[in-house]
C-alpha cells in the first residue's frame, strides 16, 4: 500500500525534531513512531506528512516499521516553511484537564510560546512541563500548523518580570482599574507581543501594582464578566489574532 495514511478523513501530519530534506531518511522519535505503529498499524510503503519547524512540510515515506522505531524518507517538500505571529502567552497555571485544553487551543489559536507563571493565588504548584510539549504538539499536528509553541520553564512572577525583554510588550489582564480594552490597544499594534493572564482567584493587589509600575505592561481589559483563568486566555488570544495577527 502506497497511499497516504489518513485518519478521520485526513492526512497524518506528524511533528518530529529530526531535519528534513530531499532523499532524506530519519528516524522518527519514540511518540510519532508509537502512534504510527500501534495506532496506525502503519507498514514501509505508507506516506505521512512531518514537520519540525524549521524544514517546511514534508510527503514522506515509511522505508522501516519495525518494534525498534519507525524509519521514513522525504519524497518532496508539500509546503515551505512560514513564521507565524510573535506572540506569548504567560499563564498562572490551572488544573491538569483545563490546562490540556489551555495548551492545546492556545497552540490553534497561532501562540509560539507558553510560559506557566505562579503567582500568590495560583493553586497549582507543580507544571508537566512533558505534558505540556505534548499536547502542543499534537495540536500542531492537527491545526496544520508548521511550528510547535516553546514551552518555558515555570517560574513566578517577579522572576518573570526582572528577566522580561523590554522590547516585548506584556498586555497584562487586568480584572480592575481603569485598564482599557484589549480590542482597542491591540488594533494597529505590532512588535513582539505577550498575554498575561492570572489564576482563578485573579492577582492580588500588591501583583497588581507591580505589574502597572513596569515601563513594558500595558494593562487591558476583557469586558465587564469575570472569566475562568482558561477562558481569559483563550479569549485574549482571540481577541488579539482577530485585531493584530494573522485572522486580519
Amino acid at each position: 500500500m502506497d497511499e497516504q495514511l489518513t485518519e478521520a478523513g485526513g492526512k497524518t501530519r506528524l511533528y518530529v525534531t529530526g531535519d528534513l530534506g530531499e532523499n532524506r531518511t530519519l528516524a522518527l522519535d519514540e511518540g510519532p513512531s508509537h502512534y504510527l505503529l500501534h495506532v496506525l498499524r502503519a507498514k514501509p510503503g505508507n506516506r505521512v506528512l512531518l514537520f519540525n519547524g524549521r524544514d517546511g512540510e514534508w510527503l514522506a515515506e515509511i522505508a522501516q516499521a519495525a518494534k525498534r522505531g519507525v524509519t521514513a524518507t522525504c519524497l518532496n517538500r508539500t509546503r515551505p516553511q512560514s513564521v507565524g505571529p510573535d506572540i506569548w502567552l504567560a499563564f498562572a497555571p490551572i488544573k491538569k484537564t483545563p490546562a490540556d485544553y489551555l495548551v492545546q487551543k492556545a497552540t490553534e489559536l497561532g501562540v509560539s510560546a507558553l510560559l506557566p507563571v505562579f503567582t500568590r493565588r495560583t493553586i497549582v504548584t507543580r507544571v508537566n512541563l512533558e505534558r505540556m510539549a505534548a499536547n502542543a504538539a499534537e495540536a500542531a499536528e492537527q491545526s496544520e500548523r508548521l511550528t510547535v509553541p516553546e514551552i518555558r520553564e515555570a517560574t513566578d512572577l517577579g522572576k518573570l518580570l526582572a528577566s522580561w525583554p523590554n522590547e516585548r510588550r506584556l498586555h497584562f489582564c487586568d480584572e480592575g482599574g481603569d485598564a482599557r480594552p484589549l480590542a482597542e490597544v491591540a488594533r494597529g499594534a505590532s512588535g513582539p507581543t505577550a498575554i498575561l493572564t492570572g489564576p482563578e482567584g485573579g492577582f492580588d493587589p500588591a501583583e497588581r501594582e507591580l505589574l502597572r509600575a513596569q515601563p513594558f505592561v500595558v494593562p487591558v481589559t476583557l469586558g465587564p464578566r469575570i472569566l475562568r483563568a482558561d477562558t481569559a486566555a483563550l479569549a485574549a488570544l482571540s481577541v488579539w489574532q482577530s485585531t493584530a495577527g494573522d485572522w486580519r
